[in-house]
Formats: C-alpha cells, structure tokens, sequence
C-alpha cells in the first residue's frame, strides 16, 4: 500500500505557470523547474521522500519557481528526514497554505528544541498559529520545552487540550517524568500509578513506571509490577529484560532526558495518526522524533513500516538495520527485514537474515524463521525452530501445535501431525482452521469420515465463503460415496477458489463418478495449467494418461463398465 496522501493532484494551470515554453526539446525539460517538480512528485508519490526531496530543492533554486515547488520541497525534506534543512525551509508568507504553515512552525519548534533552544521552541508551541491538526503534538511537547528553557513550574504543569483524551493521558506520563526531574518523587508517583493501574496497562507505561522504582532503589516493586504486566504480555522482550535487570540489581536505565522524552511525546500523536491511515503526518511525526533523539529504535521501526508501505523498500531496509544486536527490538527488526527480502524474492538472504535473527532463540526470530521454512516449503527444516518454541512456551500454545502439526503433514509424517492436530483442537475446540486441517486429514485418508464430516461442517458454517473449507467439505461427500452432493459442493468451492488446482482436481473426480466425463477430462487438464504441486500434478497427469479415472476403486468401476473413452488420451 502506498502513502496515498503523498499523492498531489497538481491543476493544469500551474503546470502551465511552471513550464518553461523555451525548454528545448530532447529532454532538456527535465533540467527545467517544470520538469524538476514533475520528477519530484513521481519520487514522492512512490514512496521515495529522499530522492523527491532533491529534485524539489533544486526546482527551487530557480528565478521562475512558484511558491508550491517550495512547499513540496519542505514537505519532501520532512518525510526524508532532513529537518535542519526542512526548518531552513518552512513555508512563510501568504502564498503560503495554512496547512504548510502549520507544519512548518512545528518543524521549527522541533529542530530549536534539537539545538537547545528551548525558549524558541517554547513560543513557537504556544503560539496559536499552530492549530490543527498539530494541536495534540505541539501540548504533549510544550513541558519539554519549557523544561529546556529552566522554567520548571511551566515544565511540570500538565498539558490540557479540552476533549484530547491522547494530551490527557500522555501528558500525565510527561508530568510524571518532570516532577521526577524536579524530585518531587511522590507526585511523580501518583502520576505513574495512575497510569499502570490494571493489568492490561500498556508495556512502555509499565517500562517508564519500573524504571522509575528502579531508580529510587526499589527493584522488589519493581519486579513485581513487571511481573504483573508479564502475566498479560508473556514474550514482551523488554519487559523481560527489565525483570531480569531489575532481579540482577543492575543500574537502572536513566530518566529521560529533554531531548528523549520530547522525542517520546511526538511518537504519541504519531502512533495515533498512523491508525488513523495519516500516514504522511505520522511519518512526518517520527522523522521529528529522531532529530530529537537519533536512537531510539522504536521511531525506526516505524519508519521502516512506513517507507515499506509507501513502497521505498531500500529506505526500509536501512531503517530496520539501524536497530542493533543488543537491542530488545532487534528480533522483531530483523523479522521485518527478512521478510522484505522474501517479498523481493531473494529467498536465500530473507532465510539466512532468520536464521541469524533465531541464533539467540528469541522468540519472535525463531516464529518468523519457521514461518518462512514453511513458506519456501522447508517443512523439515521448520521443524527445529517450532520445537524450540513448543517448548519454551510457558504454556500450550495451540498456534504453535497448528503449524507444527501441518509441517509435519507437509512431510508425510501424519502421525505426528495427527498428534499436534488434536493436542491444538483440545487447546482451542472452536477453532475453524484446525477443525478443517485435521478433518481433512481423515477424510483424505478415509478414516473417521462421519467426525471429519461434522467437523468441517462447523468450519464452513464459521466461513462460509472459505473455498478451502468448502472443499474439504465437498471432499467428505465425495469419500463417503454422495457423488452427486460432492459435485454441488465443490462446484460451489471452484467458484469461489477458481485457481486452485486440488479443488480443480476434486470436481474432476466428482465429475467422473457422475458420468460427467468430458468435464471431468477438462478439469483434469485445467489442474496442469494452475502451477499445482508434484504429487497433485502427477495425479492429474496419471488419469488423464490412463483413461480409466480416479482411484483403483475408479479404474475397477471403469473397466467393468465401458471402454476408456478416447478423451482422456493426451
């Protein structure tokens, strides 16, 4: 998905205003204002704010350029994140819009509060002139700023933007961290409490509220409240680190300076702009971010995030690998890394990139080398890594028995598989993906046909539009001997999977064993053009070779009856 808002539909007549009408021909238009604009906005629409963000700066230099180059030029210098520049550039004047002003006056605040000029940026975030819809950033950064500017009454008061529930709740945090720069410990105290309360209380709040024990010596608080949040996030990395921090009695992390807690602030509205699909002002929001604190690693991921959905799969390729070894994030880094190389189709570097990941046996590495084993079709090489997460796993975790077990499937070992099946069906009953996995099993096998049946049954009543799960259905039918109710079924899921080639190979059979055997023949033959796999194509290569259908119990049934029509021959 590309960042749609990047996207700028540009009237005709400016483009006219900017043409230059002596530009030669031969493509010398691209060397003109006209043609540099151009240039820029096909880079920005694609996702690559850094080249875009060159093409506009040197539109710009130009006697002829008009005032929206500039903007662009601004904006491109934001979402690449070059901010001193982009502050050298924010957009004045009345030909001006608003929306560019506004921006661009929080642009301003940022980088004075990144140079230590706090009582510039104090003004700028005071100013009315900010306004919507950075009115959330510009509150939750004012404490800083005064914080920086050494008034530390303003510093600790907490911010209010009547009906922001974001300023009210974050901006406790931000008061929080001022009373404790003040060392007003018990205020900040309160502010903590307030927001850890309950066992759901997001992990960086519960982070920011340990530390902070910490920090006053009480690590036995501290552990216990980690302890707590555990028990809901169980493989949450940074919170294990810190419990084991704490329990080791090492030092605490710091409290956050102005510069890294103004840089927490801006991430605030920036996580809420990206789930409300603002994905231009949200990356704006985390390239600020990073001018105030270049590492912290979770503004890198999220540029990472938003460079690969806008399509700049390089610039998300940097960002991931800016998050270091021995950092919690780094696992979850390098999982997206890998799989923007398998998306690329380089197979063996998204593998090996996992692989280094899991050496550490985290978790969410060792999860994602299994999934991409078993997306290259490693089924026997996913089998280690999803062991060691079976049994690290403080508690059965049907997942786990469901991807396993359908590796081991892939393998040809169905009695393992069959083992993993049921342990994940008796975690989690309802579930209609392990209902249909193992209920196909049988059915495919012949056993247990009237369980399987029912089973798959409740899968296609939970997803009635699932082609797969109709199959299975219909594939039921078809080994209980209903042909003519197989056939309906899986007409029905053929229309609703048209390019898959086992459901294709199915209504052949069923085909068949009606007497539709043209059809039949046409089915078969649709298998091999739809990439199926070795044993589904050598199947449908077998009964269209032998003229005699599907099975020996077909191939009886046919030779009884009737010579092989000749439509079946190749």
């Amino acid at each position: 998905m590309r960042l749609r808002s990047l996207t700028v539909t540009v009237p005709v007549l400016f483009l006219a205003a900017c043409a230059s009408p002596s530009a030669p021909a031969g493509g010398a238009e691209a060397r003109s204002p006209y043609g540099l604009f151009l240039a820029g906005q096909a880079a920005l629409n694609d996702g690559e704010s850094r080249q875009a963000a060159d093409y506009f700066e040197r539109a710009t230099r130009s006697d002829e350029t008009p005032g929206l180059i500039s903007e662009r030029a601004f904006t491109a210098a934001v979402l690449s994140g070059e901010i001193e520049k982009a502050a050298a550039m924010a957009p004045v004047g009345d030909e001006a819009s608003e929306g560019a002003k506004r921006l661009g006056r929080l642009v301003l605040a940022v980088d004075a509060l990144a140079a230590g000029r706090g009582d510039a940026a104090y003004r700028l975030l005071t100013s009315e002139e900010i306004g919507f819809p950075h009115r959330t950033a510009a509150a939750l950064l004012t404490p800083w700023a005064a914080a920086q500017a050494g008034d530390m009454d303003l510093a600790t008061r907490r911010p209010d933007v009547p009906g922001d529930k974001l300023v009210e709740y974050f901006g406790m945090l931000g008061q929080a961290h001022q009373y404790e720069r003040v060392r007003r410990y018990d205020e900040a105290e309160t502010d903590f409490k307030a927001l850890t309360e309950g066992p759901d209380a997001p992990p960086m709040l519960v982070l920011a509220y340990g530390e902070f024990l910490e920090r006053r010596g009480r690590r036995t608080d501290a552990v216990a409240l980690y302890d707590r949040a555990l028990a809901t996030y169980r493989r949450d990395v940074a919170l294990s680190l810190a419990r084991e921090r704490a329990l080791a009695r090492r030092a605490a992390p710091p409290a956050p300076s102005v510069r890294q807690g103004a840089a927490q602030a801006i991430l605030t509205p920036a996580a809420a702009m990206l789930a409300a699909r603002q994905s231009q002002f949200a990356l704006a929001y985390v390239r600020l971010a990073l001018r105030l604190d270049p590492e912290r690693m979770d503004a890198w991921m999220m540029v990472g995030d938003l460079m690969g959905a806008a399509g700049d799969v390089e610039a998300a390729r940097s960002a991931y690998g800016r998050v270091p070894k021995d950092h919690p994030d780094y696992a979850a880094a390098q999982s997206k890394l890998a799989w923007s190389l398998q998306g690329a189709g380089d197979i063996d570097a998204a593998l090996d990139t996992a692989a280094r990941a899991a050496e550490g046996g985290d978790p969410t590495a060792l999860l994602t080398l299994a999934d991409l084993l078993r997306s290259n079709e490693r089924y026997e090489a996913a089998i280690a890594p999803l062991n060691q997460l079976v049994e690290s796993s403080p508690e059965p975790d049907w997942r786990l028995l469901f991807a396993r077990g359908a590796a081991y499937e892939r393998m040809g070992d169905w009695p393992r598989a069959e083992a993993d099946l049921q342990a994940a069906l008796a975690l989690n009953p309802d579930e209609p993906d392990i209902l249909n996995y193992l209920a196909y099993g049988w059915i495919d096998r012949g056993e247990r046909l009237e369980e399987a049946l029912a089973m798959v049954q409740a899968a296609v009543d939970a997803n009635p539009r699932s082609g797969a799960m109709i199959d299975s259905l219909g594939w039921g039918y078809y080994r209980l001997g209903q042909y003519e109710k197989a056939v309906e079924i899986l007409e029905e899921a053929v229309g609703l999977e048209a390019g898959d080639p086992e459901i294709n190979n199915h209504l052949g059979d069923a085909y068949w064993q009606v007497g539709r055997r043209d059809e039949a023949v046409f089915q078969w033959r649709r298998v091999l053009t739809l990439e199926p796999d070795a044993k589904i194509r050598a199947d449908a290569e077998a009964k269209l070779a032998s003229g005699v259908g599907p099975g020996a119990a077909g191939a009886a049934a046919q030779a009884a009856a009737e010579p092989a029509p000749s439509t079946i021959a190749r």
